[in-house]
């Protein structure tokens, strides 16, 4: 299929570089480095994250959305 990318111009450079020395297409190279970024995002979705730590904190002296309780709370430390 054949599509239109804007590249930028040192990237570009890069891969016809690139493309010369390997003695392949840059469409080849593009593809190819699709097909890497596109399976290492597929992997990335198959694993597993480890949840969060967890603790007790004693729970709050007081609810911050009331000033008045936290200005008095902050004045008596």
């Amino acid at each position: 299929m054949k599509t239109t990318l804007n590249i930028d111009d040192s990237v570009m450079q890069r891969l016809r570089e690139a493309a010369a020395r390997q003695g392949r297409t840059m469409s080849e190279l593009v593809e190819a480095g699709l097909r890497r970024v596109l399976d290492e995002v597929e992997e990335g979705a198959d694993q597993v994250r480890e949840p969060l730590p967890q603790w007790q904190s004693g729970g709050a002296y007081v609810d911050v959305s009331d000033r008045d309780a936290l200005q008095d709370r902050m004045e008596r430390d």
